[in-house]
């Protein structure tokens, strides 16, 4: 997974655990692509300040995760969905072809209009 990515989403889960200072640094470099001296202008501090916060918030989040392994499985999970969904046409494209079974048929779009759902 890319750094920027993998950064992004240990925000989205461990972001609240942070202070707003660090979560505003982390949201300007990562989502606003801020540089570090765009950063240090606007926030009145060096851009070795930000440097710091920055790298200090990343281990924090990196700490959570390997306690915490939220991401981790969410990624699981979404990969987990994809098979079912995966697995879910297979078995209508095999009913469509074999057995014409209006309930399987039913139940597989079921089924992936579930894992979709869950996907979102």
């Amino acid at each position: 997974m890319a750094k920027n990515l993998e950064i992004t989403l240990l925000l989205d889960f461990y972001g609240d655990m942070l202070t707003q200072k660090q979560r505003d640094f982390l949201g300007y470099y990562y989502n606003d692509d801020l540089s570090l001296s765009e950063i240090a202008v606007n926030e009145g501090i060096t851009r070795q300040g930000v440097r710091d916060a920055i790298k200090r918030a990343e281990t924090q989040l990196f700490e959570m995760e390997s306690r915490l392994e939220l991401v981790r499985r969410f990624e699981e999970m979404r990969e987990g969905l994809g098979q079912i969904i995966d697995l879910a046409q297979e078995i209508n494209d095999y009913n469509m072809k074999h057995s014409l079974s209006r309930e399987i048929n039913e139940y597989s779009v079921k089924i992936k209009t579930l894992s979709q759902l869950l996907l979102q």
